[in-house]
């Protein structure tokens, strides 16, 4: 590949571990074929995990309600109150579905729903509460920073009161959800009753500043553009740099995905390609640097394309996914391999599998 003088000495930065400026990551996003993007995303995961493991959670996704005032313009799972879809599930069900993880030796429960005006605080404090009390060993990973400032507003309370409340209830940690794309520009036009960048990154950050551990999420493959990319990537690299400061990455996980179309109002758009999403991947494990963990999405890339995506920057390849109904809600079909397939597939792509916990701990490794 040709490049400009320019995009050589971003090259060379790369490869010598420096890090790149915003105006550096759109060159490179923009200028590098996808086969350059890989390779440097590959080194750097390698410079980052020597050992060649990648890394799984058994986990469930229980979306617990669908009821949501959102709107967003890319969900097919959202309904309205009173519709007759509409559903909340109860503490006995949570349980059950909390039992068959269990038995699955999953770690790690994700819980999501929508931004239901009939849910109090008190709701999530006896929920987490009853968990904890009944699965104690069981780390709670759940709510988006969408539906913890969702609950500050009808609460009337600050968002560091809500996550205190919560974190002190069972809740152990916040999934990255609801951050789509940190660029209020797009926010404004796919997500305009959600949080705006600035509440997303303050929600992180003070889940940060009481001790939690939080993921960061980015569903590309819409309305974007590649300034828009770099902009949510450099948001996220920034507010880890904060908690660096403190000696801790506060941030355990990046995770890219592609928006899936079905029964969305943004079915009109086309559908994005494998490989712009491999290119988001390795810009992604290159621009992150202070991040350990890139995760490669088999969810909404199919079990043909996740693992792929570790030759291209990632060392986990997320979930067994026991349960998803969001994606599934636009009629993609969502894999639900047993932790034995996942090492295997892992395995397969040439690396050395390992089934870790929500803070990315290894609690099994497979031959």
């Amino acid at each position: 590949m040709k490049v400009s003088t320019d995009l050589r000495s971003v090259l060379n930065k790369i490869e010598k571990g420096e890090r790149i400026t915003e105006e550096e990551g759109l060159a490179l996003f923009t200028e590098s074929d996808l086969l350059t993007l890989g390779r440097l995303a590959d080194l750097i995961r390698r410079r980052k995990h020597p050992e060649n493991i990648v890394t799984f959670v058994v986990d469930r996704n229980i979306n617990y309600t669908n009821v949501c005032v959102a709107g967003c313009k890319f969900c097919a799972f959202q309904t309205k109150k009173g519709s007759p879809d509409a559903y909340t599930l109860d503490f006995d069900q949570i349980h059950r579905k909390i039992e068959e993880l269990i038995q699955w030796n999953g770690t790690t429960l994700l819980m999501q729903g929508g931004l239901n005006p009939d849910l109090r605080i008190d709701f999530y404090v006896n929920l987490f509460k009853g968990i904890k009390e009944r699965f104690p060993n069981i780390q709670i990973h759940s709510l988006s920073a969408s539906e913890i400032f969702y609950i500050s507003k009808i609460e009337k309370m600050s968002i560091k009161d809500v996550l205190k409340t919560l974190h002190e209830a069972g809740l152990d940690s916040l999934p990255g959800g609801g951050a789509e794309i940190l660029s209020d520009e797009i926010r404004s036009k796919i997500s305009s009753n959600k949080v705006s960048t600035q509440i997303w990154l303050e929600v992180h950050r003070t889940a940060h500043q009481l001790g939690m551990k939080t993921t960061a999420t980015m569903m590309c493959g819409h309305i974007e553009k590649p300034e828009h990319i770099i902009e949510h990537l450099s948001h996220i690299r920034n507010l880890q740099d904060e908690s660096l400061k403190e000696g801790k990455g506060y941030f355990t996980a990046f995770i890219p995905w592609t928006f899936q179309k079905g029964g969305t109002r943004l079915d009109h758009i086309e559908t994005a390609t494998t490989v712009y999403y491999l290119k988001v991947l390795s810009i992604s494990r290159i621009f992150l640097d202070n991040f350990k963990n890139i995760q490669t999405s088999h969810v909404t890339q199919t079990m043909k394309v996740g693992p792929v995506g570790l030759h291209f920057g990632a060392n986990d390849l997320g979930s067994t996914m026991i349960e998803e109904n969001v994606v599934a809600s636009t009629g993609w079909k969502v894999a639900s391999p047993k932790p034995e397939k996942m090492a295997r597939i892992i395995k397969d792509a040439g690396f050395k599998p390992a089934q870790r916990d929500t803070y990315y701990r290894v609690v099994r490794y497979f031959n």
